[in-house]
């Protein structure tokens, strides 16, 4: 037993050392072939799993389910084991499933959400409208098929969670007689996310949980739009914050404006993007990564950034034309090629360094994607 777990150490840590000698293209050709042999080995659980249900010879070893079968003796995770179990109990029903599953049309996780409205009339066009579909997006679907009725709106206060305190063991040190003992550690319990899920496409529900002081702010604005919004509906009020919320965050990220003046010069040297510069590039860029690949263009809409094409230490100035939206893996990506890793002790952009040649220093790899000028 220790020669095998040593033996499997040491082919672990081969793997690290063979994948740091690989180039960038042998790596992407090697994820894909890696990809097709678990989505495989996914495909052969299911179907075990299946035939697992049919037998439920588990109940013998002393496992009245297969999900706690799968959780303690496959040692799945919970999340894992609720989605194949799910999903072998729709291959029960539909077994076309193992083919969409092994051609990554579909994962166990769509399935697990469409199972409650595949039936044998629809199953096939459910399961090809779900083709490469996000969780979100299947949910969608099931809502369209189940709409649920609206819920109604309520307030109220959450019970207090008590922590659990639990005493640390310090197994390293050995107390003497005259230590004190360990602090006790308060453990709270796990918070859970936000819940948005739809009841119809054009509805969905929201839940929460907020403190006492935006609370309090709640009931003020209620009292306030008595009038606007008599029975005060949450939701009603939510609606219209955002509508003031998000028209302060795309003034001041974006420059969003009614009655835009006329643009004005900016000083040489400043890092300042003009605000009809934002309008224009936000504009054009259609709100997405501007980057585009070898493979295509990046369809990253969050934690965009204001990418100079030309950076701004070679001159690069914040015009339309040389401004791009980058997500910040690109943005980062793009520095690295002309200035190389980043060091926090060097400041890469001082004019000392690259004001004096104007010229862009020479990409190392050769193979750099390009930042689209028009929307794709």
């Amino acid at each position: 037993m220790v020669q095998t777990r040593v033996l499997h150490t040491c082919m672990h840590e081969n793997v690290l050392a063979t994948a740091a000698r690989l180039s960038d293209d042998a790596l992407h050709a090697l994820l894909k072939v890696v990809t097709l042999r678990e989505r495989d080995a996914t495909v052969e659980l299911v179907a075990l799993l299946s035939e697992l249900l049919a037998r439920r010879s588990q109940r013998g070893d002393g496992w009245g389910s297969v999900y706690t079968y799968c959780c303690d003796v496959l040692h799945l995770s919970r999340d894992a084991a609720y989605n194949r179990v799910a999903a072998a109990r729709a291959v029960r029903r539909f077994p076309v499933i193992l083919d969409q599953l092994a051609a990554g049309w579909v994962n166990v996780t769509t399935v697990k959400v469409l199972r409650p409205v595949l039936t044998p009339e629809n199953h096939l066009a459910l399961l090809a409208e779900a083709k490469y579909l996000s969780k979100r997006e299947a949910e969608v679907i099931v809502a369209r098929l189940q709409p649920k009725p609206d819920v109604p709106s309520t307030i109220r206060k959450l019970p207090t969670a008590a922590p659990v305190v639990a005493t640390l063991v310090a197994f390293a040190l050995p107390q003497r007689g005259d230590d004190p003992p360990p602090p006790p550690v308060v453990l709270q319990p796990p918070s859970h996310r936000p819940v948005i899920a739809p009841l119809t496409p054009e509805r969905y529900r929201m839940q929460f949980t907020v403190s006492k002081k935006t609370h309090d702010k709640l009931r003020r604005v209620q009292d306030l739009l008595c009038r606007e919004v008599p029975d005060g509906d949450p939701a009603v009020i939510f609606d219209r914050a955002l509508d003031v919320l998000l028209r302060e965050v795309e003034k001041k990220k974006l420059g969003a404006t009614t009655k835009p003046r006329p643009p004005r010069g900016t000083k040489e040297g400043s890092r300042t993007i003009p605000a009809h510069v934002r309008r224009a590039v936000w504009k054009r860029d259609e709100g997405r990564c501007a980057f585009v690949g070898r493979k295509g263009r990046c369809p990253e809409r969050r934690y965009l950034e204001w990418h100079h094409v030309l950076p701004h230490g070679h001159q690069g100035m914040a015009t339309v034309e040389n401004i791009s939206l980058a997500c910040r893996d690109h943005n980062v990506y793009e520095s690295e090629l002309i200035f190389g890793r980043f060091d926090p002790t060097v400041v890469r952009e001082t004019p000392e360094n690259y004001a004096v040649s104007k010229e862009i220093a020479p990409f190392r790899d050769g193979a750099r994607g390009t930042f689209s000028p028009r929307p794709r």
